[in-house]
């Protein structure tokens, strides 16, 4: 085949030309649109392999960052849990102290109890005992007195039955005499009046036989005159005559009266004599008794004297007690007022907590021992030591043992949230600190580039100073560096 010969170029038009520099332009401009559509996409991509890679980095540093402060939290609680041991420690041997020193207490106020018991058993023995000696001697001398009174019956019975015999016998002798001298005397009479009666018989049978004879005439006279004033008499003195005889009767019992009252009065005469002579010698016998009784009394007003005073002591020591107990009561029901308001408080706020508790601690609100079996095994062997004394008062404070279980457990809550919001106000203060830097670090200023920046490096040198070496705290761990490069300086050297 032949060969093409060169076309001969052809002078071109200005619409020409200004068609093809057209078209020049809308290809550039096409072409620039697909590198700016380019661009964009791999801006899109980039941004999303950035978010990607940030949000995985994020994650890393995250899980990092909580294995970080799981270490220091379980660092931390067990320090925690070692200085709540100490107080706990702490806080037992204080109790046991307490309990010990109310041991001790109540071991000496025992002692002084039994002390007292015993001085006041000694006292009372050795006031039964002086009793016991006074009701002996009193008991001996009135076995003594009895016996002289004894002593002086018998004497004087015997004095008395012996005088009596001797009067009898005398009175017997007396009475056999007066009767044969009687019996003489009478014989003697009987014949003087014999013979005298007869005489006067005789005489008299002479003298009544003339008598007769001159009295019959005036007997007769007489008695006409005597049955008239008979008669007379007889109606006046009717009357006079019962009341007589009335009279009579009455002084033949009062007679007899006073002869039965002459008799008491003889009686009576002697039992006074009798009596005079006994109250002679009960009358020595009752001053010396009165003299003993007159010392005895002054012994007792003495004795009187020392109780009144004591007495007024007791008084004034009981008032001043009483002063004391109503001032110690006051205070104690203030005391008590001020406790019961504040379990009303109590109270209160446990029923506002209440609201606030979560399902856990509304289905055990107590846990359970925080001992270890060793020392719950130094517990029970100490409970095992304790009397019961002891063992009594503290099961009376078994009641507030799920008390102070929720209290601890809510003060131990209490010391982790504020060392918890303590770390967790550090941490924030170091997320701002971070935050800050690193927004300083996107932000180009005056302002930021005279501050140090650690985002500022310029040929791989930032502007902050080197740390020193003694600064360094010992204990941390040199923390891990994190190389960070923008997505815009990226971009603009992949560009």
């Amino acid at each position: 085949m032949p060969k093409r010969g060169k076309k001969a170029k052809i002078p071109l038009s200005e619409e020409e030309q200004l068609l093809l520099f057209q078209q020049k332009l809308l290809a550039e401009e096409e072409i620039a649109k697909k590198k700016e559509r380019l661009l964009s996409q791999f801006l899109k991509d980039k941004l999303a392999k950035e978010e990607h890679n940030s949000a995985l980095n994020l994650n890393k540093i995250n899980t990092q960052w909580r294995a970080v402060l799981r270490e220091v939290k379980t660092r931390e609680l067990h320090r925690d849990i070692e200085i709540l041991s100490q107080t706990f420690e702490r806080v037992v041997d204080c109790k046991d102290s307490v309990i010990k020193s109310l041991a001790k207490d109540l071991s000496e106020a025992e002692e002084q109890y039994a002390h007292a018991l015993r001085s006041h058993l000694h006292n009372i023995d050795q006031l039964l005992a002086l009793q016991r000696r006074r009701l002996s001697l009193l008991e001996e001398s009135y076995v003594m007195e009895l016996e002289t009174l004894t002593k002086e019956f018998e004497t004087e019975r015997k004095t008395i039955l012996e005088q009596h015999e001797k009067e009898i016998h005398y009175l017997q002798d007396v009475f056999m005499a007066m009767e044969q001298n009687y019996i003489d005397s009478e014989y003697e009479s009987k014949l003087e009046f014999q013979s005298m009666w007869d005489d006067l018989k005789n005489k008299n049978l002479e003298e009544k036989h003339f008598l007769r004879l001159q009295l019959e005439n005036i007997v007769e006279d007489l008695w006409k005159r005597f049955q008239d004033a008979l008669k007379n008499y007889a109606d006046a003195t009717e009357d006079r005559k019962i009341a007589f005889e009335t009279l009579k009767v009455k002084d033949e019992k009062s007679s007899k009266e006073i002869e039965a009252q002459m008799k008491k009065i003889q009686k009576l005469q002697e039992a006074i004599s009798i009596s005079k002579g006994k109250i002679l010698l009960q009358s020595r016998e009752s001053e010396d008794q009165n003299q003993y009784i007159r010392s005895d009394k002054e012994l007792v007003l003495v004795q009187l004297r020392k109780l009144k005073a004591q007495r007024t002591r007791a008084r004034e020591i009981a008032q001043e007690n009483l002063v004391k107990l109503t001032l110690e009561s006051n205070a104690t029901l203030k005391a008590l007022r001020k406790i019961v308001d504040k379990g009303e408080k109590i109270l209160k706020l446990a029923e506002i907590c209440r609201k606030f508790e979560t399902e856990e601690e509304k289905v055990l609100p107590f846990y359970s021992s925080v001992l270890t079996p060793q020392e719950q095994e130094i517990e029970e062997q100490n409970q095992e030591e304790l009397t019961e004394e002891l063992v009594e008062v503290m099961a009376d404070y078994v009641g507030m043992e799920n008390f102070w279980k929720r209290y601890n457990k809510v003060k131990l809550e209490k010391l982790s949230l504020l060392q918890r919001r303590a770390r967790l106000l550090e941490i924030n203060g170091k997320l701002r600190e971070m935050l800050k830097q690193y927004l300083d670090g996107i932000s180009v200023s005056d302002e930021v580039l005279s501050q140090l920046n650690p985002l500022f490096i310029v040929n791989h040198q930032s502007n902050l100073p080197p740390a020193a070496p003694g600064l360094q705290p010992p204990d941390r761990e040199p923390a891990a560096a994190y190389n960070v490069i923008e997505a815009a300086h990226v971009i603009a050297h992949t560009l």
